[in-house]
């Protein structure tokens, strides 16, 4: 189990999809996200760090529901950096910048963050990343690398309460429970997480055999995916899962698995065979509707 934390959130104009303000307790780093649109207007502009306070950020497009965010990570100067990209990149609707309200970030230190983001996010493989490559790891004294690795962890904790997942590696040990998926020739393992349903290393997956319209357009986008990202890769008879990786849903995993649309409650079973849907249904405290 992580540590238990709390974090503040702040909307100055009282609008849950503006600008918010996120901080945690004890820290003494912020986050601003907020949407692109809002960007030009002087509430966000006042509220945006002032050279020469510099700091590490992301720009995103969510994308749709088959399909990967498209990501940007950077560093530098928050104002004048992310006015460059308002003029320059057109692809991200969303941003969330992280500052320091002292001095202890330097440009080695975002230097730092922002490389391990980008490395933490090809690792992950949860958005397309517009960034080129990996920035490279600056040398950091002692004293500079602990506040970098402590600042990173806070920064890590705020993300997926924010909605930004793209850094999340599934959490070892965090199964109560493996589920077996079996057919069409392939096996997988699973389990049931926070952040979805997730499919673990050494699973497999269908091969597709061609036939135009046989596999849904909704659930080839995500084949593709896989495959085009190296979650997957091909052992002849069948796709192998290189990682763990985390689908938002068991059906979504097992439709991707299996080729077709299929209800995973029923399809994932435990060693038993007892399917996930009737797992759930008996955890209920007064045991499933009558």
């Amino acid at each position: 189990m992580s540590d238990a934390f709390s974090i503040s959130i702040f909307v100055p104009s009282g609008d849950p999809e503006g600008l918010r303000i996120i901080e945690i307790p004890g820290w003494t780093g912020q986050g601003l996200i907020f949407p692109r649109k809002l960007f030009a207007e002087r509430e966000l502009q006042e509220k945006l760090p002032k050279p020469p306070h510099i700091g590490v950020y992301i720009l995103w497009e969510p994308g749709e529901s088959e399909q990967l965010p498209h990501t940007y990570i950077g560093q530098g100067t928050i104002q004048s950096r992310l006015s460059d990209h308002y003029h320059k990149k057109d692809f991200w609707t969303h941003a969330i910048a992280f500052t320091s309200t002292d001095s202890h970030l330097n440009r080695a230190t975002v230097q730092y963050l922002e490389s391990k983001l980008v490395q933490l996010a090809s690792e992950v493989k949860r958005c397309t990343l517009e960034n080129d490559q990996i920035p490279q790891m600056p040398a950091l004294a002692n004293a500079d690398m602990a506040y970098a690795q402590s600042y990173l962890t806070k920064l890590l904790s705020c993300l997926p309460v924010l909605g930004v997942n793209f850094f999340e590696k599934p959490r070892e040990g965090a199964a109560k429970q493996y589920l077996q998926l079996k057919g069409k020739g392939i096996e997988a393992r699973g389990f049931e997480d926070t952040s979805g349903f997730i499919v673990r290393s050494g699973s497999q997956m269908v091969k597709d055999d061609g036939v135009a319209g046989k596999i849904p357009d909704r659930h080839r986008i995500i084949r593709d995916m896989l495959v085009r990202q190296g979650i997957v890769e091909d052992q002849g008879a069948a796709y192998k899962f290189t990682q763990d990786y985390p689908f938002r849903s068991p059906s979504g995993a097992a439709s991707a698995l299996l080729g077709g649309a299929v209800d995973g409650t029923k399809e994932w079973k435990d060693a038993r065979g007892t399917p996930l849907k009737r797992l759930r249904e008996a955890k209920l405290p007064d045991g499933p509707p009558q």
